[in-house]
């Protein structure tokens, strides 16, 4: 076969290729009398080509191009730029890579194709017994060397495992490592496997280097986002059958809700995934916008259809104190960016630990990790300033009855349930108590009437400062409030919640899905005094999962002694959601610097120090008081920066890491 070659360009030149005798080894004996043509140029070159041909923005490594003609079979272009990159990064020759392009270009010529999954099995088979013959080793085989430790062998097991992209194994491995990854957080807190499932997740998507669309790449992670997030967040669905005459009317959303769930997180969830099969970037590069857009998504979850930034991947370290208080420092968008960032460069060091690069990544994020561990430390030391000092007095009551007590059949019952819950409300506040505390805090929706007024004579019979929640009703609207009356009956103060639930608060989609109540909303973060005679109490309101949005309760330059959540899981029974709420309870008071004082009304009540240490909690389903106080409040660096400038930080460091470890390779 004759092959003609043109130096497009002069930096071809230095390199002592037989581009005749690689072509012809790689051509079959039907076109032993054809002619092709191998044009070698440089990236600029080949993407006007990929752009123009194959309507694909950015350079490749090779292209073919077929003339359908038996002797004139074709024209092969082979930029340098890129051959001499992907050669660095895989530690070989340029020739020996070279030599791969142009086998891979010639088996294009002769009808050779990789799009569908087991053409593409022939042709890299094809082009491994070329190349054999040529004397070069399989391009396509892992040939790094480790040593013998556990986290090698580990690594050595991932390789083991033969899971072809595009098939069934892998859609269900990437599933199963999405279930595996939801057991790091509460009740189970078994953080190894979550980052187990996300570094498989990752080893699975960095294995492969054939070039995909952004959809293919999406299409081939969604499995994990979608049950990693149908994992997590199935629990939301057991409100529908707690009480009998929702569950007629609701039970029939349940497998729609499931599969809007996985839906939903699939899209979402597998987006990092997606983003670092799709772009193929060299192995440090790819570790950083790996946890970059992960924190990314994060972040976004934070306001996405009114926002659920439920289980951050910092949660998994909760019972770590020294970890988990280095959410002071980074929040938990910060600490996400370090674990993933973590997990993504071990998995890029272990595969080839002599990249220098690589080396460097793993390093800047362990420093990372250490410094926040640091911090964390410190940050443990302000919380425990003036635990000795005296404060108010508070008491936490929690009713623990089902939900279904709650709901009666007629006015008369009405009535009856409601007089008796006040009456319940009397005994769990003043049981077996010696003296009335300075502050009686009762869950979310605790009053069972709707109040129309200012006053609140249950207070007075307290004769104590009361914190309750209730219905409140005001020009022609229903909120969800939080009361404060001192023992006068005055309302002193009332806050409504502000940060609704879709779906069960109110209507996102009018009627089109049932929705058991349409509330409005409050006016937002603010503070709130009660004077004691153990000095003045300043807290943040919180009703419910507001507590689980960043910024979202103490306003600018202020630090409140606590922040009050008010609450209520009973709908959510003994699932994981309840202990997970807790958590991001917990997350909270770190990252603010600010204790909690949470009344839940099935539970956990609970004492949280600004630690995130629960001082003394009352469990689920047990009625009954908890007495206790805070201290400790203190600014962190979290609070003053806050949610989204941290997120700018993130990205420009990793923006800064990226272009100064490319002028280090460049000098390497």
């Amino acid at each position: 076969m004759k092959v003609y070659v043109n130096y497009e360009n002069k930096n071809w030149k230095k390199y002592k290729i037989d581009f005749e005798k690689i072509a012809n080894t790689a051509i079959s004996a039907v076109y032993k009398d054809s002619e092709i043509s191998i044009t070698l140029v440089d990236d600029k070159q080949i993407h006007a080509l990929n752009k123009k041909y194959r309507g694909i923005d950015k350079p490749t490594n090779v292209l073919s191009f077929e003339l359908g003609d038996d002797v004139l079979l074709g024209d092969i272009f082979i930029s340098i730029d890129t051959v001499k990159r992907e050669a660095d990064e895989a530690k070989i020759s340029v020739e020996e890579h070279t030599a791969h392009m142009i086998v891979h270009g010639v088996l294009h010529l002769q009808g050779f194709d990789h799009i569908k999954e087991n053409e593409a099995k022939i042709m890299e088979g094809k082009e491994v017994q070329i190349l054999k013959k040529l004397g070069y080793k399989n391009p396509y085989a892992d040939d790094v060397d480790y040593c013998n430790c556990g986290g090698n062998r580990i690594i050595e097991r991932f390789k083991s495992v033969k899971v072809q992209e595009n098939s069934f194994w892998w859609y269900f491995t990437s599933a199963l490592l999405g279930v595996i990854t939801s057991f790091g957080f509460a009740p189970f807190h078994l953080w190894m496997l979550s980052l187990f499932g996300i570094g498989g997740m990752y080893w699975l998507v960095t294995k492969q280097n054939n070039h995909v669309s952004f959809i293919k790449a999406w299409k081939l992670s969604f499995m994990f986002g979608a049950f990693y997030g149908i994992s997590m967040f199935w629990w939301v669905l057991n409100s529908i059958y707690v009480v009998p005459e929702l569950a007629k009317q609701f039970a029939i959303w349940t497998v729609p809700a499931l599969i809007g769930i996985g839906l939903l997180c699939g899209i979402i969830l597998s987006l990092p995934f997606a983003v670092v099969r799709y772009t193929l970037r060299k192995p440090p590069y790819r570790a950083i916008l790996f946890a970059a857009v992960w924190t990314l998504v994060l972040w976004g979850r934070e306001w996405f259809l009114t926002g659920f930034p439920w289980n951050p991947i910092s949660n998994i370290t909760m019972n770590m104190p020294m970890v988990i208080n280095s959410l002071s420092l980074w929040g938990s968008l910060g600490l996400s960016f370090i674990i993933t960032g973590l997990i993504a460069s071990f998995i890029e060091l272990c595969r080839d630990k002599k990249h220098k690069s690589s080396v460097v990544v793993f390093v800047i994020y362990v420093v990372l990790f250490l410094i926040g561990c640091s911090y964390g430390y410190y940050n443990m030391k302000l919380s425990n300033v003036g635990a000795d000092e005296e404060y108010p007095i508070i008491r936490i009551v929690q009713p623990a009855e089902s939900a279904v007590y709650k709901m009666p059949t007629s006015k008369e019952e009405a009535h009856n349930i409601a007089n008796q819950k006040i009456r319940d409300l009397f005994v769990w506040a003043t049981e077996d108590k010696s003296t009335m505390p300075d502050i009686v805090v009762f869950p979310e929706t605790t009053y069972p009437y709707t109040m129309v007024d200012r006053n609140f004579p249950f207070a007075t019979v307290l004769n104590t400062n009361v914190i309750i929640g209730t219905n409140f009703y005001e020009n022609g609207k229903f909120y969800n409030s939080m009361v404060f009356a001192d023992k006068s009956g005055k309302v002193k103060h009332l806050y409504s919640k502000t940060h609704l639930v879709p779906f069960g608060e109110y209507r996102p989609l009018g009627d089109i899905i049932p929705t058991p109540a349409q509330l409005s909303t409050g006016n937002g973060k603010e503070l709130i005094t009660i004077n004691t005679q153990n000095g003045d109490f300043v807290f943040a309101p919180a009703i419910c999962y507001e507590i689980i949005f960043s910024d979202s309760l103490i306003p600018n330059g202020k630090t409140p002694n606590a922040i009050v959540n008010i609450t209520n899981d009973t709908w959510f029974g003994l699932t994981p959601g309840v202990y997970q709420h807790l958590d991001m309870v917990r997350r909270y008071a770190i990252e603010s610097g600010v204790p909690v004082v949470r009344a839940n009304y099935s539970g956990i009540s609970a004492f949280v120090a600004s630690d995130g240490n629960i001082v003394s909690a009352l469990p689920v389903g047990q009625n009954g008081s908890l007495d206790g106080f805070v201290w400790g409040a203190h600014n962190t660096p979290y609070r003053a920066i806050g949610c989204n400038l941290w997120m700018i930080f993130i990205l420009m460091f990793s923006i800064i890491v990226s272009i100064s470890i490319s002028v280090f390779q460049k000098k390497d």
